[in-house]
């Protein structure tokens, strides 16, 4: 398509070069975007992204939720560090996690429902799959990764989403390794000057096609249990086909992206410093990917459900002190726990300021993505999963109003992740099972 200019998006600057022709893509230009600059002029969206965040451990009730609801919400004491973002973001309190007749996992039940919608029947358990695995099946299929996940505790375990029981998404835990994954030899930076197809990639399809000869050769001879095996390694194949090929196009140009220099590596250990060092580190090269189009579905895991973080001074880590340290008989909650909590909420609001500093058309990097936000306890000292806190962040394309506490009075929590999903255009009438089930989005939010 063209623009009223009479330019296309996908126009080239052509010419040679030693007898060779060459093309050189055009930068994203203002002729290129609509009046709002939200969308191509040809009509054609700026993407949309959906990223997860989340904390362990819950709150501490009396000094994170706000007494006012709706629009300039007040911000207590656990979460007062979230002022200079409170207009991009919304806070839902009173929302529940059901368990029905499925045992109450200790900081388990709480993330697995929010993010699966089905209440996990032992630890091993992790029923359907998460909402960012079912959302990047959607709108995941167009970048080199589906999706990405980072940790910033250092451990691979520490993972909120997964495909199945058996099949989590295992993060990247070190800086440098997620730089080398993401901005190594096989980026394709999509503001060169020019895009040389990588031999390797041409190799590596080229052995991909062989392999998938010869597997459909081995699948009429193997029973029903190993072609349903063989069934999910073609699935894999696709995908890899799928990588493959977008490796081997030049990408469209990103005027917000901005190949980054190598991080440091951050040193070993759970002091809250060294977690919010790496957070940042993490937090950095995984929206510069978004920004260059290199995923779309990205997840960020500031702590474990079992948060093993630790305080300079304190003997016991977060998740020893929710359940040995007392309760203040005149601050009325833990001090040394909500210390914990008022560090995660520094993160988040480093998070959330990340994304919106990110230029991108008229707007900002947050403006074109919904973050969903989650923790595994409400109040981690007794492992209630009522009224566990959510956050989401940015307005979704425009799809979204933000600066909003809102009160669930109740009601399933799962219905933020409904809602999500209807945001990034799944079809689905309802999601979750038994009492987490809902078809009711949180409407409020919605313009």
């Amino acid at each position: 398509m063209k623009t009223k200019s009479g330019l296309s998006r996908r126009r080239f600057l052509r010419g040679t070069l030693n007898g060779a022709a060459i093309s050189v893509g055009l930068p994203i230009l203002d002729a290129f975007l609509d009046g709002n600059g939200r969308a191509f002029a040809s009509g054609a969206s700026i993407p949309l992204r959906f990223g997860t965040w989340s904390w362990g451990l819950g709150m501490s009730k009396d000094v994170f939720v706000p007494q006012k609801t709706g629009a300039n919400f007040d911000l207590p004491e656990e979460i007062a560090a979230l002022a200079p973002i409170r207009q991009h973001i919304n806070l839902f309190t009173n929302f529940h996690v059901f368990k029905d007749d499925a045992p109450n996992l200790c900081h388990h039940s709480g993330w697995v429902v929010l993010r699966s919608g089905i209440a996990p029947t032992s630890r091993p358990n992790r029923p359907g799959e998460t909402l960012d695995v079912s959302i990047a099946r959607k709108i995941g299929n167009a970048t080199r990764f589906r999706s990405l996940s980072a940790t910033a505790t250092g451990d691979v375990r520490d993972s909120f989403s997964y495909e199945a029981g058996n099949s989590v998404n295992a993060p990247e835990w070190s800086p440098l390794r997620f730089y080398q994954r993401l901005f190594g030899s096989d980026f394709q930076d999509p503001n060169a000057d020019s895009f040389t197809p990588d031999p390797r990639v041409l190799v590596r399809k080229s052995a991909l096609s062989v392999v998938q000869e010869e597997a459909k050769t081995l699948e009429k001879s193997l029973g029903a249990d190993d072609r349903a095996r063989l069934d999910q390694y073609f699935t894999g194949i696709r995908d890899l086909e799928r990588r493959f090929d977008l490796q081997l196009t030049k990408p469209d140009p990103r005027e917000a992206c901005i190949l980054p220099e190598p991080p440091g590596e951050v040193p070993v250990g759970l002091d809250a410093d060294l977690v919010a060092k790496r957070h940042r580190l993490m937090t950095d090269l995984m929206l510069m990917a978004v920004a260059c189009d290199q995923t779309r579905v990205f997840n960020m895991f500031y702590a474990s459900a079992f948060s093993a973080t630790t305080k300079p001074g304190y003997d016991k880590p977060h998740h020893t002190a929710t359940h040995e340290e007392a309760v203040d008989p005149q601050l009325k909650y833990q001090p040394n726990t909500s210390w914990y909590t008022r560090k995660a909420m520094d993160e988040w609001l480093y998070f959330v300021s990340a994304l919106a500093s990110i230029r991108e058309g008229d707007g900002t990097l947050l403006d074109n993505s919904l973050i969903y936000a989650t923790t595994d306890q409400s109040f981690a000292k007794i492992h209630s999963i009522e009224g566990i806190p959510m956050f989401s962040a940015g307005t979704c394309g425009g799809r979204v109003k933000t600066g909003l506490h809102i009160d669930g009075g109740g009601s399933p929590g799962c219905r933020l992740g409904y809602t999500a999903q209807r945001l990034m255009g799944l079809d689905i009438q309802s999601w979750g099972d038994k009492s987490n089930t809902t078809s009711d989005e949180i409407g409020e939010i919605l313009v």
